[in-house]
């Protein structure tokens, strides 16, 4: 189970790793033009719906991220059937779709299939995508057929299977919201013991996108609670109002930032900068524009149980911002931009507390992260298992011949015939062969590599360096 998790983390890293930079872009859209988010700067609407344009779009990233990352050899071909589930149960699970299929008008349609466009749809996409192309891209047919044979048949099956799924969704998916909602309004009631109980729920929801349910319950007029539109409108009470909202500052401008450091500070010797990659920009977007998605993917599904905790410590923010004399809102999410935006709207309530509070919470997810990550060995951006004198001569063991150290790999490897499928992760090549005794490791160690392991018969790793991806690419060419 953990190793399927931890695959499918990796699978989310290249659609994450297009995060960042859209929030540095939104952010900075905001400074420029703070009142009227790109209706009064060019330059802003450019920079604002350049980056909303990558981070609306989470869901089918997620969906060609999952679907190619899981694939056994990262073939297009699965990315592909990914997108092509997406927009078939986008389509199907429409609005329009629904109130055709059950004959009844629009308005009537049940409010869960307006939230289908979320990362649990867009993740089940991509692993649909992926079991499809893993069993069918050889697939074999008559001649009359054979156009379709191979990987041209997985888009296909993708269709049929999709359907079956869209059908299945077409009555879960009501249920499972219209749960969510009932769900919301009754936590609501709790005061500021449901304040941190939502908090909670928010994170712990995030990996599925099911959060947007919840939200629409809280921060909209779903059910009369309208945090959101009354802190803005300066219709709600002093006090009250903005207390679904305050407790996320101190996380995202603060928690967050220092579970990065944690991280940081956890890696590798010679991982440091692949992690601060990933890591420090991650955490500027979160402190800056309350983006959190790039940095909590970066350890969701590699280390579940911080993920947990991060869950957990976001209720406690919440929970005891909602118990203080202190109340800030947000219209994007809760960063620096708009905790100074919302200093002075007039059910703002002693803003400045959150910096304190923030401040204690970057301590504790930094000495928390940083010592279960150590003491549980967490594989976190940057630890890998390798260890860092390994990872240190296997990051100078090429000088910039990549295709002749793959030549020699893949001739130790039993070459590509002996190949049954091929990735790569941080530092290490992943193989599965066919033929165990073909596979010849000091062939492959005579490349430079540092190590040659073989947890099971059918399976090799070699452990590259931080040069991986290169060495990855030129075997992918050969193969």
């Amino acid at each position: 189970m953990m190793k399927t998790l931890q695959r499918l983390g990796k699978s989310l890293m290249l659609p994450v790793a297009c995060l960042p930079i859209a929030a540095i872009f939104m952010g900075i859209g905001y400074w420029i033009d703070p009142v009227g988010w790109g209706s009064n700067s060019v330059i802003a609407a450019f920079l604002i719906k350049a980056g909303a344009a990558i981070i609306d779009s989470m869901p089918i990233l997620f969906a060609i991220g999952v679907a190619i990352g899981m694939s056994d050899d990262n073939d297009g071909t699965a990315a592909l059937a990914g997108l092509v589930s997406w927009l078939m149960m986008q389509t199907l699970l429409s609005p329009g779709a629904v109130s055709m299929f059950k004959g009844i008008p629009v308005g009537e349609v049940n409010a869960a299939f307006s939230k289908v466009n979320n990362q649990f749809v867009g993740i089940l996409c991509g692993l649909i995508g992926m079991t499809c192309y893993n069993h069918f891209k050889n697939t074999k047919l008559h001649d009359a057929l054979a156009f379709f044979s191979g990987k041209r048949s997985v888009a296909i099956v993708t269709g049929g299977v999709t359907i079956i799924a869209a059908a299945i969704m077409f009555f879960a998916w009501p249920i499972i919201y219209t749960w969510l909602v009932s769900f919301g309004k009754l936590v609501s009631s709790l005061g500021a013991i449901g304040a941190g109980i939502y908090g909670f729920l928010n994170r712990l929801l995030i990996p599925f996108g099911l959060h947007h349910a919840l939200n629409s319950v809280f921060w909209f007029d779903v059910a009369g609670i309208n945090d959101l539109g009354n802190f803005w409108a300066g219709t709600g009470v002093k006090g009250v109002t903005g207390m679904y909202m305050t407790g996320f500052f101190p996380i995202m401008m603060f928690g967050l930032p220092g579970a990065a450091l944690a991280m940081y500070h956890t890696a590798k010797t010679t991982q440091k900068k692949l992690a601060a990659g990933l890591l420090l920009s991650a955490a500027f977007a979160s402190f800056f524009t309350g983006v959190t998605e790039p940095l909590e993917f970066a350890f969701m599904f590699l280390a579940p149980f911080l993920y947990l905790l991060h869950a957990v410590l976001t209720g406690v923010s919440c929970a005891l911002i909602a118990m203080l004399p202190c109340r800030a809102g947000f219209n994007f999410s809760a960063g620096l931009i708009d905790l100074v935006l919302s200093w002075k709207t007039p059910l703002a309530l002693n803003p400045w507390i959150v910096i304190p509070v923030g401040m204690a919470f970057f301590a504790i997810y930094y000495v928390l992260f940083r010592t279960i990550i150590i003491k549980l060995d967490l594989k976190t951006p940057g630890r890998s298992e390798d260890t860092p004198d390994a990872s240190e001569r296997a990051a100078s063991f090429i000088t910039g011949d990549y295709a002749a150290a793959a030549d020699i790999i893949l001739e130790g490897l039993g070459g590509p015939d002996n190949i049954k499928s091929f990735d790569n992760c941080i530092t290490r090549l992943r193989v599965e062969v066919v033929d165990y005794v073909a596979v010849n490791e000091k062939k492959i160690k005579s490349s430079g590599v540092t190590a040659v392991m073989r947890p099971s018969k059918t399976s090799v790793q070699v452990v590259v360096g931080t040069q991986v991806q290169h060495v990855a690419d030129e075997i992918k060419k050969k193969l």
